[in-house]
């Protein structure tokens, strides 16, 4: 299928996306904040998978996961950034083709960091519960398995979501209040009754989002337990420190998809203008942050850079 339907039966060959402002100096302020936060994006992700990559003492379960979020952080912000970039230089149209590829894509990777999260945590609770039996549990050939069940799950589940939604008939113009080519958006637009296509959305949201969320937070509260025994102080301090920003970072993620994804639509066009700031949130931020929050003050990772960078200068 490359075209959708409207209400008239006429055939929607392309969109127009209105963006997150009309006002031209504002477009200004925020297509420079916007670059900023890509360019951020793509340094401290290609850095964290070069570091793993090319240093062996990262070859851990832990840097495995944070490698997969790096890759996907990268892909997942060049689906989205680029479009809205442009979109605050010039009023941009985009095909439907174009459109269908960006929801699929970028529900597929935002589906797969949900899931991801929740592995992660996991490992962290095995590692500070069970650390003696770390390596026995987070064995390689799991570590593989629960990384490709995160990029299966995402896809699987993006595949079901785009496809019922694509299926809708839309009412009216062919503008989308929006950034980016979302669910949620195109819910609004239709001109039949989503009930069905509701449930379809929110049974996937269940498995992909809101039970691995939970997962990662009882993960949490068992680590922040095990934190609490620890005798030393400085220890407890600092484990305390990685865990609540740790604890911030997926809080702001989980969050802000289930608040779009796991609620009625709402045709309100105020609903629509402050859903777009609350997509930012789960777009644009989290991508740019998760190298800093997870690894990149971590100093396995900053002796690592220290010796690419030795080798590089000197040989």
């Amino acid at each position: 299928m490359d075209r959708t339907k409207m209400d008239n039966g006429s055939l929607i060959a392309e969109f127009l996306l209105l963006g997150l402002t009309e006002d031209p100096v504002v477009k200004i302020i925020l297509f420079a904040l916007f670059l900023v936060i890509y360019i951020l994006t793509l340094i401290g992700n290609t850095i964290l998978i070069t570091a793993w990559i090319c240093d062996s003492r990262l070859h851990t379960p832990m840097y495995f996961f944070l490698g997969n979020l790096s890759l996907l952080d990268i892909c997942f912000s060049s689906s989205i950034v680029p479009y809205m970039l442009a979109q605050l230089l010039v009023r941009k149209t985009i095909s439907f083709n174009a459109c269908a590829s960006q929801m699929y894509i970028a529900l597929s990777l935002g589906g797969t960091e949900c899931v991801l999260l929740a592995v992660m945590a996991y490992d962290r609770y095995v590692a500070i519960v069970y650390p003696l039996r770390y390596r026995v549990i987070m064995s390689t050939s799991f570590c593989i398995t629960l990384a490709s069940c995160c990029w299966l799950s995402g896809s699987a589940m993006s595949l079901l979501d785009t496809f019922f939604t694509l299926q809708l008939p839309l009412c009216g113009a062919k503008i989308i209040n929006n950034f980016v080519c979302e669910v949620p958006t195109f819910l609004k637009m239709a001109c039949v009754d989503i009930f069905a296509t509701e449930m379809i959305i929110l049974s996937a949201a269940v498995f992909i989002l809101l039970i691995p969320s939970v997962f990662t937070f009882i993960s949490y509260t068992q680590i922040i337990i095990t934190i609490v025994r620890i005798r030393s102080s400085e220890a407890r301090l600092k484990a305390f420190s990685t865990c609540a920003s740790h604890l911030i970072i997926v809080t702001i993620f989980y969050s802000t998809v289930i608040s779009m994804y796991m609620r009625p639509v709402s045709k309100n066009s105020k609903n629509e203008n402050q859903d777009k700031m609350i997509a930012v949130f789960y777009t644009v931020t989290p991508p740019m942050l998760n190298p800093m929050i997870y690894s990149l003050r971590n100093k396995d990772v900053k002796m690592a850079l220290q010796k690419i960078t030795r080798r590089h200068i000197f040989h």
